[in-house]
């Protein structure tokens, strides 16, 4: 029999062949094969919102080669990513390629690996009609607000802008954490602080913490030498030493969205690169031997449920390499969110006893720091608490014959078992100071030194990918699959940049904001967009309507757009950015930054009186190393940024970062 199994990825593809064996064929569709066309609306919206597909552009000939391949196969099972996606391509592909979508044709695979294959195809099922319509839905929603609140935004703003649904939301985010630190006022404190030695001369630092009259707050300089004056001369006494256990739980195996935040925290990837790595892990990588196969479970996922065949081989594997100790009295299992959909296991390495080590000579970088991450959270999340002894002493500084007093706290641990922090470290925040030495209750102890420090209070951080993302999820405003592409819109569109790792809105970005706020408050609601969000989420388990979903909203945002239009009918707003300090050459204005059909250029604003136009070039103010010219920033034909000489094509010195870029070594 002829077998024809189809995935969305040549490289999954490849990977499935490879278990399956010769009476099945596997190719690829690479992606969708039809979406809604982007040159109109493409939805029906007088007649219950029915979407316009086409065939993607390019694919008519994979599309017949699918055909083809269809006609000369006794079975035909659509295996696309077990996701909301995956199913939508998988009924494009049905509907297509006039497959019954009352089969049971649709397979999908948690993990690609011999065992996960042969589940996936051993339970074939029908193509899941709630999911599908989940996703059109969305589709439909997002293509309504963005081919109708685009041309408004652009009309009022800048040519060429877009708004979306959900980037929206996420912009303005980074927008009002702006605001809120730009309307931030320090108030000012100060802490005192002893360095103190017991009887075996081993020092410490304890702080300031109360006096005679309870807890103590220093605001200004003058009460902080008040207490450095009252405090001269003083005794220090041990008053109390409390010494207890504690214990550090490991955290859960990887969400998308922790993996994504971890990732960005310890090894700097953007979302978008860690779930580029996390695809090639999931669908299949040649491995020493162990051949061909995926290392890691399906990526997108909002569950921390883990099968107990992958527990069991976690908890083999830490009896192995560190023994029965390491393993928790009782099993731990972890609850996910009470909004998480549930449809997969956690992110986790396929086959546990594979560590990073042994397949480090088989991957990139990026896929061996990324493995490595995923698979060391895995198997501490299996491992026993640390265990730390801490202590806590109070000490008592006060001058013979005086009522008056200061309290010093001083706090610290050991290590009493290390647990899973032998395999994974401690978050940051939960990192404390270091032992105390030994001391007693009534222990004289030496002062070495006392000195006060001024401090302020600090504004909120700015957003970076991880925190921003963190944001998103507890707002429930997007899904796992879509987090990645939210970061990378907003940036693309000039609504955010990065400024080191940190995500600061525009002057664009601001402008966009403010006018959707003032006319759009539903669309930049993070309340209302979880609501759209869990709209959606019931539409996939079959309990709302899709239809009437997209008809309640559109009313509202159709009668919401007709308004915005009438009172700003003759308003436009200008931005400080677009005026640049270059003169032009013809009439003396100055030049205006404009954007057109390839891009943003320099125009004169004195248009339709001067017409005088020019190339933007943006001059970085860095020297070509080769040549001394300016080095300016350009951009490649796929819209990658770069930098190169400005005496090109006579220089071709160029590079992918300012950093590499140092003095010219000769005129």
């Amino acid at each position: 029999m002829s077998k024809l199994v189809i995935v969305e990825s040549p490289a999954k593809a490849n990977t499935i062949k490879k278990y399956l064996g010769k009476d099945y064929d596997v190719v690829a569709s690479k992606g969708h094969i039809r979406d809604l066309p982007a040159a109109k609306l493409s939805v029906d919206v007088k007649n219950g919102f029915a979407p316009k597909y086409a065939l993607i552009k390019g694919k008519e000939r994979l599309v017949k080669e699918l055909q083809d391949k269809v006609a000369a196969s006794d079975a035909v099972y659509l295996a696309a990513d077990p996701d909301r996606e995956g199913e939508a391509i998988s009924w494009h592909l049905a509907t297509v390629l006039g497959l019954d979508l009352k089969s049971k044709n649709r397979v999908t695979f948690n993990e690609i690996t011999k065992t996960g294959i042969a589940n996936g195809m051993a339970h074939p099922k029908q193509v899941n009609l709630d999911l599908v319509n989940a996703q059109q839905a969305r589709r439909i929603l997002d293509r309504l607000v963005g081919y109708r609140l685009s041309p408004f935004v652009s009309q009022k703003i800048r040519r060429g802008l877009s708004a979306g649904r959900v980037q929206s939301v996420a912009v303005r985010l980074i927008v009002d954490r702006e605001e809120e630190i730009n309307a931030f006022v320090p108030d000012e404190y100060w802490e005192i602080e002893a360095k103190l030695a017991n009887a075996q001369r081993r020092t410490f630092t304890a702080s300031l913490y109360a006096d005679e009259k309870g807890k103590v707050k220093i605001a200004n300089a003058e009460q902080a030498q008040g207490y450095l004056d009252r405090l001269e001369g003083a005794e220090y006494e041990v008053a109390s030493v409390k010494k207890g256990t504690r214990k550090k739980n490991p955290s859960p195996p990887f969400i998308t969205s922790t993996l994504q935040q971890e990732a960005s925290r310890k090894l700097g990837f953007q979302a978008e690169r860690t779930m580029r790595a996390a695809q090639e892990l999931y669908e299949g990588v040649s491995v020493k031997d162990h051949g061909t196969l995926g290392l890691i479970t399906y990526m997108r996922t909002d569950s921390l449920r883990i099968s107990e065949e992958a527990r069991a081989a976690g908890n083999q594997y830490i009896t192995q390499a560190y023994g029965k100790e390491y393993l928790p009295e009782k099993p731990v299992y972890y609850k996910s969110r009470a909004n998480a959909q549930d449809g997969h296991e956690a992110i986790r390495p396929s086959v546990p006893s594979i560590t990073p080590e042994q397949v480090k000579g088989s991957l990139t970088s990026d896929q061996y720091k990324l493995y490595s991450l995923i698979w060391k959270r895995f198997i501490a999340s299996l491992m026993a608490s640390c265990v730390q002894n801490t202590v806590k002493a109070e000490i008592k500084a006060s001058k013979p014959d005086s009522d008056e007093f200061c309290i010093f706290t001083a706090a610290g641990y050991s290590i009493k078992f290390d647990g899973f922090t032998r395999l994974y470290d401690l978050p940051e925040e939960e990192t404390d100071k270091g032992a105390l030495p030994e001391i007693k209750a009534q222990e004289k102890l030496k002062l070495r030194e006392l000195n006060s420090a001024q401090h302020f209070t600090q504004p909120p951080a700015r957003y970076t990918e991880a925190s921003l993302i963190k944001e998103l999820e507890e707002n429930g405003v997007g899904r796992p699959s879509t987090y990645a592409a939210i970061l990378s819109t907003i940036i693309k569109r000039g609504y955010v940049q990065r400024k080191q790792k940190q995500l600061v809105p525009t002057e664009l970005g601001c402008a966009t904001t403010g006018l959707l706020k003032e006319k759009f408050p539903k669309i930049v609601n993070t309340k209302f967009t979880a609501q759209m969000e869990t709209n959606l989420d019931k539409v996939g388990c079959g309990e709302a309507d899709y239809v009437k979903m997209l008809d309640e909203f559109y009313g509202d945002f159709e009668k919401t757009l007709d308004k915005a239009k009438a009172e700003m009918k003759n308003v436009k707003i200008q931005l400080e950015e677009d005026t640049t300090d270059i003169p032009c050459e013809k009439c003396g204005r100055m030049m205006v930054i404009k954007t057109g059909r390839y891009g943003r250029f320099l125009a004169c604003p004195g248009y339709p009186e001067c017409k005088n136009a020019k190339p933007l070039i943006l001059n970085t103010g860095a020297k070509c190393p080769e040549c001394g010219s300016d080095i300016i920033e350009r951009k490649s034909k796929k819209g990658h940024v770069f930098y190169g000489c400005s005496s090109w094509p006579k220089c071709n010195f160029m590079s992918l970062s300012l950093i590499h870029i140092s003095e010219p070594t000769r005129p």
